[in-house]
């Protein structure tokens, strides 16, 4: 039975062409890292790019090689500026969606949020979506409509300068906060109430915090590989039993569309089952098929070493013990300690675990208000 997907890619090219230029150090957009990336996803039977080509007269000869279809959509009608192109793309990737039943996936390289009515009627008429945009000109809101999402500006073959690196290629998961630091400042005000005419009135200015304090809390956001993994393996495990890798993989992209291996620097996904086996984070087990292994959270090692930590810090306690503040009792002696790792959606739940091995009693007590652990 054949199960290749079947792609056909649609180019907002002006979205694609500005925003390379505007956010990767005024490089020239080139569609041979896509054709790349999607060359691995399935075979692409459509390329069709859409853009009023007298502004983009040096693109053709390069889209052109890599057999783009040049839709050409004039932008300008006398004074005024229409988005012929992109209803033009709209209309036919709907009308593919209902006369090419063959085509299983759609490929929309754009940023742009108006896309996003598109994206979820292809979804519902049973269409995969990936979509690919510049990372710095996409809409939040168009990735997680998507499937997938692909970051242009992070594909193999796309050379970013260097001096843009630090500034803009920043760790997934990241998000610039609107952080803002309030400073006293000085300004004169007739009408400040209490204040002689004149006078300068203490004011609250409000300034940009410092990029580096902004990252430093936007990184702290992001969510660890291993609690990821485990996290959702372990849904997939108490829903549907057996999982393989292959269903682990699409189920991260369904969490995350942007997830991809390389923002944790693995080439492959295999690469990181690897490495979080090695770890004792998860197992790995002969599957249905070569190259696609069952994974499973290991029924002891790391667990029993977390059990036995949380029955250590019980049992060294004087009596009782709170359940609120016992994480940072285990933290103290194992920094590295995150119950989410193991598969447990919170400490209660691992509690619970360690409970039902019977390692420590756990109950509730009304005076406290909490629960309470002893021997």
């Amino acid at each position: 039975m054949d199960t290749e997907e079947r792609l056909a890619v649609f180019l907002d090219y002006e979205n694609l062409a500005l925003g390379a230029r505007e956010h990767l150090g005024g490089m020239t957009f080139d569609f041979g890292p896509i054709a790349d990336a999607l060359a691995v996803r399935g075979r692409v039977l459509v390329r069709r790019a859409y853009a009023d080509w007298s502004y983009f007269d040096e693109d053709r000869r390069s889209l052109t090689r890599h057999q783009v279809e040049l839709i050409e959509m004039p932008q300008r009608m006398g004074a005024s500026r229409k988005n012929a192109a992109d209803i033009k793309m709209v209309v036919d990737a709907i009308e593919m969606a209902f006369e090419r039943e063959y085509v299983s996936t759609f490929v929309m390289c754009t940023g742009d949020s108006d896309f996003s009515p598109l994206v979820h009627k292809l979804r519902e008429l049973n269409k995969r979506v990936i979509g690919v945009g510049v990372e710095q000109s996409t809409s939040r809101l168009l990735p997680p409509a998507c499937d997938e999402f692909l970051f242009y500006d992070r594909l193999e073959g796309v050379e970013v300068p260097e001096e843009l690196e630090p500034r803009e290629r920043r760790p997934r998961g990241s998000r610039r906060a609107a952080t803002t630091i309030r400073e006293p400042a000085l300004t004169t005000a007739s009408a400040a109430e209490g204040q002689p005419e004149g006078q300068p009135v203490p004011v609250e200015l409000v300034t940009p915090a410092e990029p580096d304090a902004v990252e430093a809390e936007a990184q702290a956001e992001a969510q660890p590989l291993e609690v990821l993994v485990a996290q959702t393996l372990a849904g997939l495990a108490s829903a549907s039993g057996a999982v393989t890798a292959s269903v682990l993989k699409r189920t991260l992209l369904r969490k995350d569309p942007t997830f991809t291996e390389s923002d944790y620097g693995f080439r492959s996904f295999g690469e990181i089952l690897k490495h979080l086996a090695e770890r004792g984070i998860v197992e790995l087990s002969a599957g249905p098929a070569a190259g696609d292994p069952e994974v499973s959270l290991p029924e002891r090692g790391e667990r029993d070493s977390a059990f036995a930590l949380l029955q250590e810090v019980v049992a060294s306690a004087d009596g009782p013990v709170l359940l609120s503040g016992l994480k940072n009792s285990l933290r103290k002696r194992r920094p590295d300690f995150s119950e989410k790792a193991l598969g447990y959606r919170n400490f209660l739940q691992f509690c619970k675990a360690a409970q039902a091995d019977e390692l420590v009693n756990l109950r509730w007590d009304d005076a406290a208000e909490d629960y309470i652990l002893t021997e």
